[in-house]
């Protein structure tokens, strides 16, 4: 075999493991997109053994994590990767982390489900749940569009739905003075308000760690390290010229 032969050989394989690396991340954004929507359904219809289907599927996200984190190490010590090779291989490792969080609170949903319905001596009045569903619809809306910018590569659309944390994060405020209503117009709320409370931070995290998948897309893309970057400020011209 030749050198060129040989070097045609090492691209090849490498493009075939980055192609898998995606594969599991993108298995792992579907199912953890599915968690969520089934752990928000649990809640809506008070099914408690639904939510422990949610909670015995966390394995798997959690396998999926550790097999796309095997596979990114082995390539960075194997293939030294560069220049977007190597952003490519670091925001997929970030988005990994990022999904398997999300995971983890779409746990916490049907764990506080299971409080609610399936131990607790009372269940909630719907007002005191109102706001989960609206915000569960942004940030699912928010994950499912920052996966899309990820497999897309879109930039626009990544600074979108980074700038729409900001929207989730006005609704939880003003969910959380809604529930502070309930606890002082009766104190029997509290129990199931610190439940409802509880659900609501799970969702707002969710977006926390959707727009931090967006602002991967972003470094992978541009080459820009926008973390600590105000939503606000994100603009695609301001990328184009820094």
């Amino acid at each position: 075999m030749t050198q060129r032969q040989s070097d045609e050989h090492t691209f090849k394989r490498f493009d075939q493991e980055l192609s898998d690396l995606n594969d599991v991340v993108f298995r792992m954004g579907g199912l953890v997109e599915e968690q969520i929507v089934n752990a928000m359904e649990a809640l809506r219809y008070e099914d408690a053994d639904a939510a422990r289907n949610v909670i015995a599927r966390d394995h798997v996200v959690n396998f999926l994590e550790v097999q796309a984190d095997e596979q990114a190490v082995n390539m960075l010590a194997l293939r030294q990767p560069m220049g977007r090779d190597l952003r490519m291989i670091m925001s997929l490792g970030r988005t990994v982390s990022d999904l398997e969080r999300i995971g983890d609170e779409a746990e916490a949903i049907a764990r506080m489900t299971i409080h609610m319905y399936g131990e607790s001596g009372t269940t909630p009045s719907h007002k005191l749940l109102r706001d989960t569903h609206s915000m569960s619809r942004l940030a699912l809306g928010m994950l499912r569009d920052a996966l899309d910018s990820l497999a897309r590569l879109d930039v626009d659309k990544a600074i979108e739905t980074a700038k729409r944390d900001a929207e989730l994060d006005s609704e939880f405020q003003a969910g959380l003075r809604r529930l502070a209503t309930y606890i002082m117009e009766d104190a029997r709320n509290v129990g199931h308000t610190i439940n409802a409370t509880f659900i609501l931070k799970s969702l707002e995290r969710i977006g926390d760690h959707s727009k931090d998948i967006a602002e991967c897309v972003i470094y992978l893309v541009k080459g820009k390290d926008v973390r600590h970057v105000s939503p606000e400020s994100l603009d695609r011209d301001l990328l184009d010229k820094t």
